[in-house]
């Protein structure tokens, strides 16, 4: 029997924070690839229709990810993700922040804290987001965050049944 799991959130608007928690019918190993490899990470990352593009990325401390959103009629968003810590399997840390396609940041960003657990016959992705600014936080809850994540999640479901 498969478990369905939903995309759980708390938004902490005091601490500037926004906890997500989902898991997933996969082992650790499937889970971490589809967060840490590019052609991965852009199969799901986006909710359908929209369309995820690495333009980017280096998995490791130090290194970042750029990519944009991409809407239906083409009109891109870009952000860029920074590598500050990894623990393979377990943990990474990134700085996210929204940016233009020359990767200038708009700051202030988000510190994202990932962490992965195998419980069950699935893995937990449990995430702290913190965000730097008050004002950050808003607009990242009303450019619809919380919809657009979990539509993500569901596409991620999708994707796990395929990587061997």
């Amino acid at each position: 029997m498969t478990t369905i799991f939903q995309t759980q959130y708390d938004v902490n608007f005091e601490q500037q924070k926004v906890f997500v928690q989902r898991s997933f019918n996969a082992p650790i190993d499937l889970v971490w690839r589809a967060w840490t490899e590019k052609e991965i990470l852009d199969e799901w990352w986006a909710p359908r229709p929209w369309k995820a593009k690495t333009k980017f990325m280096n998995f490791e401390v130090g290194g970042k990810r750029v990519y944009a959103m991409v809407s239906p009629e083409g009109q891109e968003f870009w952000s860029v993700q920074k590598f500050i810590s990894i623990a393979p399997k377990s943990n990474f840390k990134m700085l996210n922040a929204f940016s233009d396609a020359n990767e200038n940041m708009d700051l202030p960003g988000s510190n994202w804290d990932l962490n992965f657990m195998e419980e069950n016959n699935s893995t937990k992705v449990s995430i702290e987001i913190y965000n730097e600014s008050l004002e950050r936080m808003n607009k990242m809850i009303e450019m619809g965050f919380q919809g657009g994540f979990a539509m993500g999640h569901n596409n991620l479901d999708e994707v796990l049944k395929t990587l061997k």
